[in-house]
């Protein structure tokens, strides 16, 4: 039945608590014989996922699917199968969802709904009272063997049924900061080692880099080749010049290749710096905050930082390293910039050895705590 394209308009509706493998399949069922496929999201504020993660999620997995139109709206009314008030509160909402029109040049005028593809009991109800046909696709969950209820209950267990944009959003971000030398790369590195070697998801855990030390020698690298073609003496690190232009390659790219490792990783992600630590190091460098390189970091805060405290780390001999004292304020602006802006951090001080079982025993804790959904609205 579902092998030539058939339906003009297809609805697609759920909470999408968070989107897994088996919405997706269902869209694209929808969507291999259907002009136009709405994927309602009905959300209720009592639910810990925010609406607008939940489309974003659903439209970055089908940008590339023909047709695929995502559009969320809040439905906060629990739903009765057998009571026709609530279905025409329910049907109020729908009706104003689908007579809405994609922030999309190409999104076609919205002709009447003639399909409803669903995995739910409600469906044939729904479908009938919409004058269409209701094409359950999975409702035994065969092919695709997950449900919202076993992500929210075990997301870590399901993360191989969750697509990229849902790892994303929902991974542990755990960011490493401190002053030069004070072992950030180092211990991220063995983090990150740490719990690829826990197995299952954790396989695929993540660590990101810094991306300043990188910018740094190849501006450095630059540098140097403009000076040989002109014949002047060949800059150090200690005198290039910095500029709010540098940070701000630092922050965008710092924040790509955090995003971009979330998706692709597991359940935790370490990262060895972010954009908002570019916003220190910019204060660093040129004496004070430049609110163009903190607007970079808008709202993007990781579940936890981990700050490497310099005392009893020696520096290390490069010569872009900074000076104890430096390192000393270093440390302390960390500090107060963490406290002001009211994220959980933890410091690490003692040897190596201690600061990984201390970063371990950080990181566990929030494991047991990151990913826990409040119940859903019921019906």
């Amino acid at each position: 039945m579902l092998n030539a394209r058939k339906f003009r308009h297809t609805l697609v509706l759920g909470k999408f608590y968070p989107p897994h493998a088996g919405h997706h399949h269902l869209i694209r069922t929808a969507a291999k014989v259907s002009d136009r496929t709405t994927v309602a999201v009905l959300a209720s504020p009592v639910e810990s996922v925010p609406l607008a993660d939940r489309v974003y999620w659903l439209a970055a997995e089908h940008w590339s699917d023909p047709g695929v139109v995502v559009l969320g709206d809040i439905d906060d009314r629990p739903l009765d199968r057998y009571d026709r008030g609530a279905w025409e509160l329910h049907l109020k909402v729908l009706r104003s969802v689908l007579a809405r029109r994609a922030i999309r040049e190409d999104d076609p005028a919205v002709a009447p709904v003639d399909a409803v593809f669903s995995n739910e009991p409600y469906g044939d109800e729904l479908a009938a009272r919409l004058g269409a046909t209701h094409v359950p696709v999975d409702p035994q969950h065969r092919a695709v063997p997950v449900s919202g209820s076993s992500v929210r209950a075990d997301p870590v267990g399901q993360w191989q049924h969750l697509a990229m944009p849902t790892r994303a959003g929902l991974a542990a971000r755990v960011i490493v900061v401190g002053a030069e030398s004070t072992g950030t790369t180092t211990l991220s590195e063995q983090l990150a080692a740490h719990y690829r070697n826990r197995g299952g998801s954790f396989r695929d855990t993540r660590s990101v880099a810094e991306y300043a030390r990188v910018h740094c020698e190849e501006k450095l690298a630059a540098e140097h080749a403009l000076a040989k073609a002109s014949g002047r003496p060949p800059p150090t690190v200690d005198n290039l010049g910095w500029t709010v232009g540098d940070f701000l390659d630092v922050a965008r790219r710092q924040a790509i290749a955090e995003d971009d490792a979330a998706a692709r990783g597991g359940p935790l992600l370490v990262c060895d710096s972010d954009s908002w630590a570019a916003t220190i190091w910019c204060e660093r460098y040129l004496g004070r905050p430049y609110p163009e390189v903190e607007q970079l970091v808008g709202e993007r805060r990781p579940a936890l930082y981990l700050l490497t405290d310099h005392v009893g780390v020696a520096c290390q001999p490069e010569s872009w390293h900074d000076h104890t004292h430096r390192r000393e304020w270093m440390t302390a602006r960390f500090v107060r910039g963490l406290r002001d802006r009211g994220v959980p951090w933890v410091l690490l001080t003692g040897d190596p050895t201690h600061r990984l079982r201390r970063a371990v025993r950080a990181c566990d804790d929030l494991l047991g705590t990151h990913f826990r959904f409040a119940e859903p609205l019921g019906g």
